[in-house]
């Protein structure tokens, strides 16, 4: 991994997590994982 890479994919993370912050009060988190599982249980029902 370069350096250009590094520091590209440093301020993404850093983007996501403000945006998780100021517009989703740190529950961008929970979001995810509930929308996770709900993926998971619609797989296995089409498997």
């Amino acid at each position: 991994m370069t350096n250009k890479i590094a520091i590209v994919l440093g301020i993404i993370i850093a983007v996501i997590l403000l945006a998780d912050w100021f517009v989703f009060g740190w529950d961008l988190h929970i979001f995810l994982g509930r929308k996770l599982i709900e993926l998971t249980e619609y797989l296995a029902f089409w498997r």
